[in-house]
């Protein structure tokens, strides 16, 4: 019976060791993904903006040039959630229209400039009704609206739903977008790299941020899934493209303030980031195995 017993510890033993080398091949793979989107997202300087604030003090609030709004004529913020705290201030400010957009909740939020408008709908990659709930595009949206030609700011939090919506996006619109403040989720899918591309056609990169809400060890260069980008029109913007312009700003908050911070990436050698994953992945697998009395 002792024997048997130690079999069978060997086979599980040997069973996680071929796991581990599997899922070390598809970390790696998704690893170089993230790299890349690292360093598509690298801030510039932006030697003509002076960041301000907009919206909540935490959760909600997102950083921007104010002193290259004023040419803006209409706004678009989605995924509200009920609330608007981004697209009610730059309204008020700047006395142009707010674009609500959200179908998970319907609430409609109102703002002091009486100029919002909400659209009980989501943004996605192309018209579609989904579960009930109806999708339409960026560029569907600015024809409806009348705003074809206009100059727009756009502050975006949908989800994941950023990346597919964003990628297909006329050229028309993405010129016509003066800055853009989106919440990017998840890191590791490789098409993902061709809406950076994309973007980085009309689009400096000006501040990066990350969301403190998803503070996840194991997403090197990443803290986590979840980030901020301030995004400027290359035809507004003044811009040092070799400057790499990336840390914390002083209006920076973290989006919740109950859990701890995660701006800077644990870094080190290669090794040292292969051993951490190692040594975290190791001790995962086997918590499990004797969590299910296997050894």
């Amino acid at each position: 019976m002792r024997r048997i017993v130690k079999l069978a510890v060997k086979a599980a033993l040997l069973a996680l060791i071929v796991a581990l080398v599997a899922e070390a091949v598809q970390y790696w793979r998704a690893r170089q993904v993230r790299e890349a989107l690292y360093a598509a997202f690298a801030p510039v300087k932006i030697t003509n903006c002076e960041l301000r604030r907009f919206g909540n003090a935490n959760d909600g609030g997102y950083l921007m040039c104010g002193n290259l709004l004023s040419a803006a004529a209409t706004s678009y913020s989605y995924g509200i959630n009920g609330e608007d705290a981004w697209g009610c201030e730059v309204s008020a400010l700047f006395k142009v229209p707010v674009h609500q957009y959200d179908c998970f909740n319907t609430n409609a939020p109102r703002c002091a400039s009486g100029l919002e408008r909400f659209h009980a709908e989501c943004i996605g990659p192309e018209r579609a009704t989904i579960d009930d709930l109806p999708f339409d595009t960026l560029a569907n949206h600015v024809e409806k609206n009348g705003d074809v030609g206009k100059r727009i700011v756009v502050k975006m939090d949908v989800e994941g739903a950023e990346w597919r919506s964003l990628a297909g996006a006329p050229e028309h619109v993405l010129n016509a977008i003066d800055q853009m403040a989106v919440e990017f989720h998840e890191v590791e899918t490789g098409s993902f790299l061709d809406t950076a591309r994309r973007l980085s056609e009309f689009f400096y990169v000006a501040h990066v941020h990350q969301n403190n809400y998803l503070c996840q060890p194991g997403f090197d260069p990443f803290p986590g899934q979840v980030f901020e980008v301030l995004f400027v029109n290359k035809r507004i913007a003044v811009a040092d493209p070799w400057v790499d312009a990336r840390g914390p700003s002083p209006l920076d908050a973290p989006n919740t303030p109950v859990l701890p911070d995660c701006q800077a990436s644990p870094g080190g050698s290669e090794l040292q980031r292969i051993g951490r994953w190692t040594q975290r992945r190791w001790r995962e697998s086997v918590e499990w195995l004797q969590r299910h009395e296997i050894i």
